[in-house]
Formats: C-alpha cells, structure tokens, sequence
C-alpha cells in the first residue's frame, strides 16, 4: 500500500457507534453502509409515489373542472395579449372600466374582421377547389393504372366500393357525431362568452390580485414566495404570448406573399390558418405548412407545390434560426425537444386546446421549477450565479401597475 493510500479519507465515514464481533465500538461495516443506502433509497421511492399520487389525482380533478378552467386558462391568455394597451391608457388617466371596454371591443372587432374576411374567400373557391380536387383524384388513377403500378380498373373500383359500403354502414354514427359537433359549437360559444366575461374583469381588476394574495396567504422573511412565483409566469407567460405572435405574423406575412404571388387559392385563409399555427411550436408549422402545399398541388402542379415547400421551408428557417432564438431570449427559452414533448402530451390530452395550451403551461412550470431551485439554493447558503440572479431581477420588473 503506497503513502497516499495509507493517508486517503475514506469514501463514507465510520460509525463510532457501531458495534463490532468483539462487543466493542467499531467502523461501519459494508452490510450497514448497504442497509443505510437502501433506507435512503426507499424513503424518496416512497416520497415520489406520494408525489406521483397526488398529480394523478390533481389531474382527474382539474379533468372533472375543466369545463370552468378552460375559460380561466383562456381568459388569462388573452389578458397577456391586451394587458399593455389597457396599461397605457391608464396610464394616460383613463379610468379602469373605460380603457378595458375599448381595448376588448378593439380586440374583438379585429377578430370579427378577419373572421369576415376569410368566409367569403371561402364560401367563393371551395366549389371551385372541390372541382380541381376531383381532377387531382382523377389524375393520381390514372397514374396508378400506368407503370410502374399498373393497377387495374377493377381493384381501384373495388376499393371505392369498399369505402362507400363503409361509409354508408357508418351513417349512424355519422349522424351522432353531427348532433355531438352542434353540441361542441354550442359549447363553445358559451366558452367564448365566459371567457369574455372574465377578460373584461382580469384586465379592469387584476392589479388588485398581488396584493390581495400577498394580504391573503401572509409574507414570510419579507417576501411573499406565492405572489413573486405567480407575478414571474404572468411575465413570462406574456413575453411568451407576444414573442410567438410577432414571430407568428412574419411567417404569415412572407409565406402569404409567396402564395398570392403564385396565386393558390384560398391564399388569405392560409394565411391565417399560418398565423394561428404559429402559436403551436413546431407542430402548428408543419400542419399549416402541410396544408398549403397540399391546395396548390391540387389547384396547379408538382412545380407550384415544390415552391411552395421551398417558401415554407426557407420560412421556418429564418423563423427557427434568427428570429425566434433572438426573441425569446428576452421572454421565456424552452428547449425544442421540451416544446414537442409538451405540444405532444397536450395535444393527446386535451386535443387541439391542450395542444395550443402546452408551451405556455411549460414555461409557467419551468419559471416555478427555477423559483424553487433559487430558494433552496438561498437556503443551502449557495451564491447565485450572476445570469441567474440578472434573470430573476428581470423577471420581477414587470410589475402590474
């Protein structure tokens, strides 16, 4: 044995209470360090099942509310959105009540105007697209029954036959998810209307919520950690929201242009329908980008949808190298495999809502998870990292006014 290892500490610490074959004290034994780590181990399995248990629960809870909570979710996000104007108005003496009547009638009108103009574009192609589909159809049979396929008459009529006896034994069901889908419109006017209501009252009165929860819940060590944690997700929940819609506009302009300039049709419903997408990160990009090629390989050529393709992508280039990774550095950075895995189980969960509600969600998560970490690094005596504490100081500056 070298000098070294005669001087080396050893990797656990005896126990000076144990007692040895010879009814002495002596060193902890390998059976116990075992014993001590098992122990160890099967008290934080035991915890996180509890923990595990409790989400599981929280979940069917918040399922059997949903109802009440998606106008709540939904009322909050678009309070991010309309939040700044309403501010500055006040700012500018203009009472409460007042500035949040005129922002929301603002709002709504803009929704109404885009809504009135995309319908007639589409009530006006949509014949005209059936047709070109029709062709579309009509070509891909005929080059089916050409090499290298050379698929015969008779098998493309028997799938058509297959598909329309199909069809027709499922017409109950079809007629039952009819009368469910006017269940669903009706559904979700009433969401509409509650979450206007509640936008209205969040914009007029949701200063007085900090203070309300700090007076509420009590400040410990002259900090209230619940009123900080929720001031940090309505920031970066509202830089989130603003960062997507600026980068959600560009990719809705240049891809726009690009499509009425080779003339596809129902260009301005796309455009929209891009807009949108923009807010589900990468999976609202590849169904909008998806669908804009598909009508113009139906409407034109293999050539016009390529370019098309090769828009999109130049697009989604631009977008996911310099403009967002520029914006959000200032708002709230999720990593790409983090946004999927959100959009993924949100989507699974909760269907296109669940899908439009994941990122937001995370990053509200993420800023509580880093809160957490920051505190129980205060408590360990640890220092905070110069980025981490600039990071905090930013995210607390957006006090609501």
């Amino acid at each position: 044995m070298t000098e070294d290892n005669e001087h080396a500490e050893p990797l656990v610490e005896p126990d000076e209470g144990a007692i040895g074959p010879d009814g002495e004290q002596g060193h902890s034994t390998r059976g116990r360090v075992f014993l001590a780590g098992l122990k160890s181990t099967a008290t934080v399995c035991l915890q996180m099942i509890v923990v595990l248990a409790f989400l599981y629960a929280l979940m069917i809870l918040l399922a059997k509310f949903w109802v009440v909570l998606l106008p709540v979710i939904l009322a909050i996000v678009v309070s991010t959105v309309l939040w700044p104007p309403v501010r500055w108005l006040r700012s500018k003496g203009v009472p409460a009540a007042g500035a949040t009547v005129l922002v929301v009638l603002i709002g709504v009108g803009v929704v109404a105007g885009v809504i009135g103009l995309i319908v007639p574009s589409i009530v006006d192609q949509a014949p005209e697209l059936a047709n070109q589909a029709v062709d579309g159809v009509k070509r891909v049979q005929d080059w089916a029954q050409g090499p290298p396929l050379n698929i015969g008459d008779e098998q493309i009529s028997s799938v058509v036959t297959e598909i329309t006896d199909k069809l027709q034994k499922s017409a109950s069901t079809i007629a039952t998810g009819v009368f469910n889908g006017v269940g669903v419109a009706t559904s979700a006017i009433v969401t509409l209307f509650t979450t206007a209501v509640l936008v209205f009252f969040f914009l007029k009165d949701g200063p007085r919520f900090i203070p309300w929860l700090n007076r509420t819940m009590g400040v410990a060590d002259g900090q209230s950690h619940l009123g900080e944690v929720m001031l940090r997700m309505w920031n970066t929940l509202g830089g989130f929201i603003r960062t997507q819609a600026i980068v959600s506009f560009v990719d809705a302009a240049l891809i726009g242009i690009g499509l009425v300039v080779l003339n596809v049709p129902l260009a301005g419903v796309l455009i929209v329908i891009t807009f949108i997408g923009g807010f589900i990160p990468i999976v609202g990009a590849f169904v909008a980008g998806a669908l804009a090629v598909l009508i113009a390989l139906v409407s034109g050529s293999v050539t016009k949808a390529l370019i098309v393709l090769a828009i999109i992508l130049v697009v989604q280039q631009l977008e996911g190298n310099v403009l967002q990774p520029w914006l959000q550095a200032k708002s709230m950075d999720l990593h790409a495999v983090i946004v999927l895995l959100a959009v993924t189980l949100g989507g699974s969960l909760y269907g296109i809502t669940g899908a439009f509600l994941a990122v937001p969600a995370a990053s509200c998560l993420a800023v509580a998870l880093r809160y957490i970490l920051e505190q129980i690094g205060k408590a360990a005596g640890e220092q905070i990292a110069e980025e981490d504490a600039e990071a905090a100081a930013k995210a607390a500056k957006g006090q609501i006014d």
